[in-house]
């Protein structure tokens, strides 16, 4: 991933809000949960479909060394595309 494309996605997840919400990304609507964890150096998201069968989850995790993604089980892609469209409803 580009450095460009990190910092987009990065600042995508961090405008994303804490807890449970619901949110459209790609015209399906999606509810999601965002986790702060380890004093926010780990953070997690899990989005499932409303109505379908779409499932995305992600571990991000906060080093000194820079952002490691860590998507669970889907290409990094992915995740990051969601992220990326994702508009929170409530």
């Amino acid at each position: 991933m580009t450095p460009e494309k990190l910092q987009a996605f990065l600042a995508a997840f961090d405008a994303l809000p804490l807890g449970a919400f619901t949110g459209n990304a790609d015209g399906r609507r999606y509810a999601a949960v965002r986790l702060d964890l380890a004093g926010g150096k780990a953070q997690k998201l899990v989005a499932r479909e409303l109505g379908g069968t779409d499932y995305i989850s992600l571990n991000l995790y906060r080093l000194a060394s820079g952002a490691r993604l860590k998507p669970c089980e889907m290409p990094a892609e992915k995740v990051v595309r969601f992220v990326l469209a994702l508009q929170v409803t409530e």
